[in-house]
């Protein structure tokens, strides 16, 4: 399973990854640091799983989500 993490603070990010390491079935294809760079991200990687930062600056996740 391909996954695209979302999340404007680096350390949330490193700190998902490094969790994540425990599951070889989830591969990350790439990190976002904002909603613009996650829509450009989406579009190239067409990644199967999102974790989403919920408040980001710029844009709500929930707002993310729903554009």
């Amino acid at each position: 399973m391909r996954a695209l993490i979302i999340d404007d603070e680096r350390l949330a990010r490193k700190e998902l990854t490094k969790l994540l390491e425990e599951h070889p079935s989830i591969e990350i294809v790439g990190e976002a640091m904002n909603a613009d760079e996650a829509e450009q991200m989406i579009n190239e990687l067409n990644p199967d799983l999102l974790f989403l930062d919920i408040q980001m600056p710029g844009m709500l996740g929930t707002t993310f989500l729903q554009g």
